[in-house]
């Protein structure tokens, strides 16, 4: 008696538990499963990548079965192969597709002319960076083709011109009238003429054929003032007299606000905007060198619905209004990297209040090197559960003590990054004191008396201070490890979900720690690179306790062999890229056992590594099909730029 087969519904509830790299392999059990793995519940929000070639036109094809979708097509352009695609694309994914990049190409106006008509369910356009359709100035040019494309695009939502050199206004103005309900538009790196025209010096616009205008941009912000809801000008030289320009469009209401990178605005123009886009929601104020805390302040005061904020590399940033940020209730996402003046000290403040707080989720420190152990221990105690994503990479005093807090109280995170943590050791990650040292975070705070600095000499009645980065930690015995795996202790095994983590350059660590921590069966990305100290045995044990990488960094890991990947490749089916740069103990071998079990591997770094010749490299694109891209500098036979 044959047994009944579950119904598709309890097989899709069954996978519905699964990670989505999981899920995929699941489908390629049978049929059934694959016919589950469709369900409509899994078909959210999803994205397929093909570049221009011939085998690319049978997936298009197939993929006229599904719903809707978004499509990225690499490296089109004027070439027949090109041509046919496009039109596989109009023809079989016309209704159905949903958004539509295409990054890397040079297209010719007719072929996006003939294929836009057909895509009548677009709502997202990203035609960043196509200079070849703007160089001529003659886009959209002909009536008939604006109404042809209008009927097509009326729905469109976000539309992405970032990075085009020849943007101006007619053409701007040809193709925004096309898309009348915009709710996002990208102009970041674009050429905008915010004051004068540089080739007339009088103000330019609102009609220019050359250039892109502040008036002109003004203009499509007043007509489409009651939907859009989005700017992104990021790289532009917007000054702080076009900032307040646009702020104060009657009716505009923005939610989301990218300047990255405009290094002309100051304090008064962020001030003024926060007064009269009071619904921002998303915030990047990144690399804009000349802002103060006095920005901070302003956001904290007037951006009560906040939910996003970067002030990544805003070097004149303190630890001033942090404590007031930390009052929005919505604010959800920080980023303070290369904030040199930031200790921490205020966002723990304004976390303890009795006051609303922010529910932080996305934390960065990175390169904040005035970070210690006292702020990450009252972090992670304030943060607890909610935090998905931590990155503490070149604070390069935290120790041991940061690791076993993070594993301690915040068991959530899905992202960890301690890159150049030098002080880290295999203690941390084990959860354990090394006998020899005292880790209180309270300790930390006292008054220890003098200290003496670098350039004290020794006149022989005084000891020098000592060097911690010249300390070598003491290493970890079976005893030790003994103890470890009997005790509960707070180890980084405690992040069970970890989708993510960067040890790179944390010297200290060896095989001791790494074998015995380092196994997350979610965990996708992994870097472990300049770590000298780790051999085969810790690559194996990965292999085998992380069965779902999908990127793992290895480079200059100088004990990494081919006995190794040889027995680490055949548990990592999934891997699509693996940077092995200056492994000198890797040969021809272990490209082979890449070759035979890890068939989708996408890129793949082996420049300096010695023992390789040119001539196995050659042959990995006719063995690997996904393969796009290989790093083979000075390999055997290889120059210095060689890149296949």
């Amino acid at each position: 008696m044959e047994t009944p087969e579950l119904p598709l519904e309890i097989i899709s509830y069954i996978l519905s538990f699964l990670h989505v790299s999981d899920r995929k392999e699941a489908s390629l059990v049978c049929r059934r499963w694959y016919e589950a793995s469709l369900d409509h519940q899994f078909q959210r929000n999803l994205t397929f990548r093909v570049p221009a070639s011939v085998s690319s036109l049978k997936v298009i094809r197939g993929l006229g079965r599904r719903s809707q979708f978004g499509l990225v097509i690499s490296h089109l352009d004027g070439s027949s192969v090109s041509r046919a695609l496009l039109t596989e694309v109009g023809v079989h994914l016309g209704t159905r597709l949903e958004s539509l990049a295409l990054p890397g190409s040079s297209l010719t106006e007719s072929s996006l002319l003939s294929l836009l008509p057909q895509l009548t369910g677009l709502r997202k356009l990203d035609l960043h960076g196509l200079d070849s359709l703007f160089m001529s100035g003659t886009f959209l040019s002909r009536e008939e083709q604006r109404k042809q494309v209008r009927a097509a695009l009326e729905d469109l939502e976000e539309l992405d011109l970032s990075d085009l050199r020849y943007l101006s206004d007619l053409t701007f103005n040809r193709l925004t009238g096309c898309t009348p309900r915009l709710q996002r538009l990208a102009l970041a790196g674009c050429h905008i003429a915010f004051e004068f025209d540089p080739y007339r010096g009088c103000p330019v616009g609102p009609d220019s054929s050359a250039l892109l205008s502040l008036r002109n941009l003004r203009r499509l912000l007043v007509e489409q003032v009651s939907t859009l809801r989005g700017l992104d000008l990021s790289r532009t030289s917007i000054t702080p007299e076009s900032l307040r320009s646009l702020a104060q469009v009657q009716g505009l209401q923005l939610e989301e606000l990218r300047l990255r990178g405009c290094k002309e605005l100051t304090d008064g123009a962020v001030e003024l905007l926060c007064r009269h886009q009071s619904k921002l929601r998303i915030l990047d104020l990144s690399a804009c060198t000349e802002l103060t805390s006095r920005s901070l302040l302003a956001v904290a005061s007037s951006l009560k619905e906040l939910r996003l904020l970067s002030l990544s590399r805003d070097w004149k940033v303190t630890d001033k209004g942090l404590a007031e940020l930390m009052r929005l209730p919505f604010l959800r996402s920080l980023d303070l990297s290369e904030c040199l003046h930031i200790s921490g000290a205020e966002l723990v403040k304004g976390l303890s209040s009795p006051q609303p707080k922010a529910q932080i989720e996305r934390l960065s420190f990175r390169n904040c090197t005035y970070i210690r152990d006292v702020t990450v221990f009252s972090l992670a105690q304030l943060l607890g559960p909610g935090l998905r994503e931590l990155d503490l990479s070149s604070c390069v005093y935290l120790t041991d003590l940061s690791v076993r807090a993070i594993a301690t109280y915040l068991p959530g995170l899905l992202v960890l990054r301690l890159a150049w943590c030098k002080e880290v050791t295999d203690w941390g990650l084990l959860g354990m004191v090394e006998p020899t040292k005292d880790c209180d975070p309270q300790k930390q705070m006292e008054d220890k008396g003098p200290r003496f600095t670098r350039t004290f000499g020794n006149m022989g009645f005084f000891q020098p201070p000592s060097m911690p980065f010249l300390e070598k930690p003491r290493l970890v015995t079976e005893e030790d490890l003994g103890t470890f795996r009997e005790q509960e202790g707070a180890s980084l095994l405690a992040l069970r979900g970890l989708r993510e983590l960067d040890l790179s350059a944390c010297s200290k660590l060896t095989d001791a720690s790494i074998t015995q921590v380092i196994r997350f069966p979610n965990l996708q990305r992994l870097s472990l690179s300049m770590l000298s100290e780790i051999s085969d045995e810790s690559l194996v044990s990965i292999a085998h306790h992380c069965r779902s990488l999908t990127s793992l960094a290895l480079s200059r890991c100088s004990q990494i062999s081919d006995l190794g990947i040889a027995q680490a490749a055949p548990h990592l089916p999934r891997l699509q890229h693996l940077h092995l740069a200056c492994c000198d103990a890797v040969t021809d071998r272990s490209l082979t056992a890449l070759v035979q079990h890890c068939k989708r591997l996408r890129t793949l770094d082996i420049s300096m590594c010695n023992n390789i010749s040119i001539t196995k490299v050659d042959s990995l694109h006719s063995q690997l099909p996904f393969l796009e891209n290989v790093q083979c500098r000075f390999v055997t036979g290889a120059g210095l730029n060689l890149t296949l």
